[in-house]
């Protein structure tokens, strides 16, 4: 639900700039064009770590402030292929620090359906899901839509 309308459905889609999730944004925003729905088109980042979790502090805050607006400006330039007039869709924006899978899952929670693009490469590896879509549809707290180019 919506923070403004708490009867409102929320539809989340994870967006990391690539077709693939172009493609989950363009078939959360039919859905909800569909249903009334609110999309919300998340972009997860963090600064890359060998094992473990995103790490956390280690650049200066106007670094990071930095990184997170072009990381803003690249959601936005994303965002625009589906929705070329944004002031009349039903959209919000969010950027989070964190791995994609793990804010994705979180924001699963005050969503209704959360919407993922699929990653393959070639014949075999194309029938498999990749490691953050299997992390959402495996964990998400609501049903999990994973789109296929």
């Amino acid at each position: 639900m919506t923070e403004n309308d708490p009867g409102q459905q929320v539809v989340v889609a994870g967006v990391d700039g690539s077709p693939e999730s172009i493609a989950a944004l363009r078939w959360a925003s039919q859905y909800a064009a569909a249903t009334g729905a609110t999309v919300r088109a998340v972009r997860a980042w963090h600064y890359p770590s060998a094992v473990g979790p995103a790490p956390i502090g280690l650049a200066p805050k106007p670094v990071t402030s930095e990184v997170e607006q072009h990381i803003r400006e690249e959601l936005s330039e994303s965002v625009a292929q589906v929705y070329p007039d944004l002031a009349a869709a039903r959209l919000e924006l969010r950027v989070t620090y964190g791995h994609p899978a793990e804010v994705l899952i979180g924001e699963s929670t005050e969503a209704d359906l959360l919407v993922v693009g699929h990653r393959g490469h070639g014949a075999f590896t194309g029938m498999l899901v990749g490691s953050v879509s299997i992390h959402c549809i495996t964990h998400a707290s609501c049903p999990v839509v994973v789109t296929r180019g």
